[in-house]
């Protein structure tokens, strides 16, 4: 499946008021390859392995491969990962017709928040809330496998 998505900043926590679901996501990954990366998640009671490629030029698309495992499972994987973990909240907003996917990061990428809508092609129209800040989309910083190794914290 190819996953089209734009990356956003965020500009303000206004976006927790319209928001109706937010789950805790911890995340490790057991590849940061720059062709492939191989993710394993615990999104509140679930876990899941994902596998992603390589993004195209614009950064806007790339192949996903998503299998929900058991919780467990999901932890005992995480224990094989790559050294750095996400820490993050998933906030989804309904804006539009599109669910924007608001991650607040915590530890090590504290005070990072960004923004993510999936579309299903790369020039469709949505809506732009006013919390949405500088697009980021493609800038391979903000990339949650380049956050584990090279956390907000960090940076100059």
């Amino acid at each position: 499946m190819i996953e089209i998505e734009r990356k956003f900043l965020v500009t303000s926590e206004d976006f927790k008021k319209d928001s109706f679901k937010h789950t805790r996501i911890i995340q490790g990954f057991l590849n940061t390859h720059p062709d492939r990366t191989v993710r394993v998640r615990v999104k509140g009671d679930q876990g899941f392995v994902t596998v992603k490629g390589k993004s195209t030029e614009n950064g806007l698309s790339r192949y996903e491969w998503e299998k929900e495992i058991s919780k467990q499972d999901a932890e005992s994987l995480l224990k094989l990962c790559e050294k750095g973990v996400i820490d993050k909240v998933r906030y989804e907003v309904n804006i539009g017709q599109h669910v924007f996917e608001v991650d607040v990061f915590s530890a090590e990428n504290k005070g990072l928040i960004v923004a993510e809508v999936e579309l299903n092609h790369e020039d469709e129209n949505y809506k732009i809330p006013d919390w949405l800040g500088e697009e980021v989309t493609g800038n391979k910083r903000y990339y949650n496998s380049q956050l584990s190794k090279h956390p907000f914290k960090d940076w100059s």
